[in-house]
């Protein structure tokens, strides 16, 4: 046909990508299963941490994190009976599944995102080398990131954890490295000229200045690690968007709808909590 595009022209890169991940799978394969053991003992142990607080307890905490985080008394009490709302709807396991998931994702991307962030601010060069390479990972689509994740680690919740990492990690690298590039540089410049070192310096000026946007970035981290719950469903790990997709399947639009708003209730206090932490105090 006229309007197809030539053969000869065209090129395909899926073979070496299958390469690729047969390659790692059979030279890293022990590693990689032996990480994903101790990433599972780490969200089971989580979650059955979780399970082992009275329902009241673990409501309790919540409040009083939402209150020392914001001084508001209404907002805790608000951010509380949303919570309470997910129990009385019957969804108070899935919360506690979902919950793990999210806490276990995001320390990853605490543990990965901070770090890369000083890189990028720091150094020139790793920022024109990353900055395509996180486009590329915000932009891509999730279910994307499945195909390899499950090659490598099979199904369950660790490829949810690693798939929401990737999916999650971008935003949370950018704003800290933003954070970092707007503070004035003559304040380090008078630490330096104090005796300060390089670490005293990061530790003691830079990043306190830079914790509203790390805190920013953190909140659209989560965000964005909520809204991989249910696409986490699909490779096996429990939880909230369980019910999402089983109300999908089955055509029950009240589970689907019961569990979409117990996302969107725990997506809130998580931000409510995340936010005021992320503004500056007096």
């Amino acid at each position: 046909m006229s309007g197809s595009f030539p053969e000869a022209l065209q090129f395909s890169f899926a073979p070496v990508v299958n390469r690729l991940v047969d390659w790692l799978v059979l030279h890293y394969g022990d590693h990689l299963r032996s990480l994903s053991d101790q990433l599972l003992q780490l969200l089971v142990g989580l979650e059955n941490l979780l399970r082992a607080l009275p329902w009241w307890l673990l409501l309790l905490l919540v409040g009083l994190l939402a209150w020392h985080a914001s001084r508001s008394l209404a907002r805790a009490l608000g951010l509380t009976a949303l919570l309470t709302l997910i129990g009385v709807l019957g969804l108070w396991d899935k919360l506690l599944q979902t919950l793990a998931l999210v806490l276990v994702s995001t320390g990853l991307c605490v543990l990965l995102g901070v770090p890369l962030g000083i890189v990028l601010a720091t150094r020139p060069l790793a920022r024109r080398l990353l900055l395509p390479v996180l486009d590329v990972m915000q932009t891509l689509p999730a279910f994307v990131y499945l195909i390899p994740v499950l090659m490598l680690f099979g199904l369950g919740k660790v490829p949810a954890v690693f798939a929401t990492l990737i999916y999650a990690l971008p935003p949370l690298v950018r704003l800290t490295q933003l954070g970092l590039a707007q503070i004035d540089p003559s304040l380090l410049q008078a630490a330096h000229g104090l005796g300060a070192g390089r670490w005293q310096r990061l530790r003691r000026i830079a990043l306190p200045l830079a914790l509203p946007s790390i805190m920013a970035g953190l909140n659209q981290s989560v965000m964005m690690a909520l809204s991989m719950v249910v696409v986490a469903s699909m490779i096996g790990a429990r939880g909230l968007g369980e019910d999402v997709l089983a109300g999908i399947q089955t055509l029950n639009v009240g589970q689907g709808v019961e569990a979409g708003l117990a996302i969107v209730a725990l997506a809130m206090v998580i931000d409510r909590i995340s936010q005021a932490y992320g503004q500056p105090r007096r």
